[in-house]
């Protein structure tokens, strides 16, 4: 992995995510320069230094936007506002729960994505999934041509990821390419359904599932037999348990396997293996509404996938890197091995001398992420030749 902060894994983690989704390597460079100091002093010492680095360079490149906008340069606009959003939200993820400007910085992230929408990307707009008497905000890019029905993805993020990060990934535009539509997901304990709405993350994930295949079958657009659900990181055990228990999906994708989540919790109370975020700790509590560590590690027992994954029937697909530091290759295994009712199941681990060994390929995700979406499209396909 690029290592622009030695011996700083978290710092370094959103610096290659960043020039994986969008990210000019001049404009990080200019934002990581004033912060090199203090990244040798730990993950959760210099964040705020970190936000305020990174939003500089931000502001610059909308306010370019915005004089692009001025001349009539839609495209160029669009671009620019769309590479301001995902440093800002590269940036917002690194802060503590306990900061309070993280939802004003989050709101302007939201405003700039809008932006980009309207200027470059008609296709993809804001959609609200109907959920427990509330909502849970999404994307929606839509491959329909004319109205006519398409297959869709769900896509599901992780314990520090928002739908933004999913956007900017450029994996939606890659499907929709290829005809899929993508409905990405801030689900309870994520992006703006924890920040503005207070939902918080819980075991059973088919909820979640549940309610968005419930909206995606009241759109004309969508084949109802046809939608799948992809997940990366803490998405790699929010999918699977889903999938066990949701049998309309048509197909799963664990992107990055998280077979026993709670086990990892423990080995991290030991200082084992690498954190995702700084402030880590503050994180998952927030995340998962828990009062205290204690309690949390208690609860997070259940957040594992034995005795679950061994009734997924529909199609699925592990992937894993060989070097995720994050979490231990032996899960993605685990997961691959224990789905002996899934119609077809596949387990894809990525080397060191590929790329895409990190957690979840972010070290190089176009490569994971076109291997994925080859797998998604292959398998529809062959859903609809009922070679499954």
């Amino acid at each position: 992995m690029f290592e622009y902060f030695p011996g700083n894994y978290i710092w370094n983690l959103g610096v290659v995510a960043t020039l994986n989704s969008g990210g000019t390597i001049d404009e990080v460079d200019r934002a990581c320069r004033p912060i090199r100091d203090l990244a040798g002093q730990g993950s959760d010492v210099g964040t705020r230094e970190f936000m305020q680095a990174w939003q500089a360079v931000a502001d610059q490149v909308e306010q370019q936007a915005l004089e692009a906008e001025k001349a009539g340069h839609r495209r160029t606009a669009g671009q620019k506002y769309l590479r301001a959003a995902a440093y800002l939200c590269q940036a917002e993820r690194m802060q503590s729960a306990k900061d309070p400007r993280r939802r004003e910085v989050y709101q302007h992230c939201l405003d700039l994505m809008q932006k980009s929408f309207d200027l470059v990307d008609p296709e993809t707009s804001r959609v609200a999934v109907p959920f427990e008497g509330t909502t849970l905000p999404a994307y929606y890019t839509n491959a329909s041509v004319d109205g006519a029905p398409t297959p869709v993805v769900v896509m599901w993020n992780g314990l520090d990821s928002t739908k933004e990060h999913m956007y900017t990934s450029g994996w939606p535009a890659e499907m929709a390419a290829r005809g899929i539509s993508v409905l990405q997901v801030d689900c309870p304990g994520s992006g703006e359904a924890l920040r503005f709405g207070g939902l918080t993350a819980r075991v059973e994930t088919e909820d979640w599932a549940r309610a968005c295949v419930d909206y995606l079958q009241t759109r004309d657009d969508v084949r109802p037999d046809r939608i799948g659900l992809v997940g990366w990181s803490l998405g790699g055990y929010y999918v699977p348990r889903a999938a066990a228990f949701e049998k309309r999906l048509a197909l799963a994708v664990a992107w990055g396997a998280n077979h026993n989540w709670g086990e990892v919790q423990k080995r991290r109370l030991e200082r084992e293996g690498e954190n995702p975020v700084p402030h880590y700790w503050d994180h998952v509590l927030w995340v998962w509404g828990q009062p205290d560590v204690e309690t949390f590690i208690r609860y997070a027992e259940a957040v594992q996938l034995d005795g679950v994954v061994e009734q997924i029937e529909c199609p699925f697909l592990v992937t894993h890197g060989a070097g995720d530091r994050q979490i231990p290759l032996a899960y993605a295994h685990r997961s691959y091995e224990q789905a002996v009712r899934s119609r077809k199941r596949e387990l894809r681990v990525f080397t060191a001398d590929e790329g895409a060994t990190e957690h979840i390929g972010l070290d190089h995700l176009p490569h994971v992420g076109a291997f994925t979406a080859d797998w998604v499209e292959d398998t529809f396909a062959e859903l609809d030749g009922a070679a499954l």
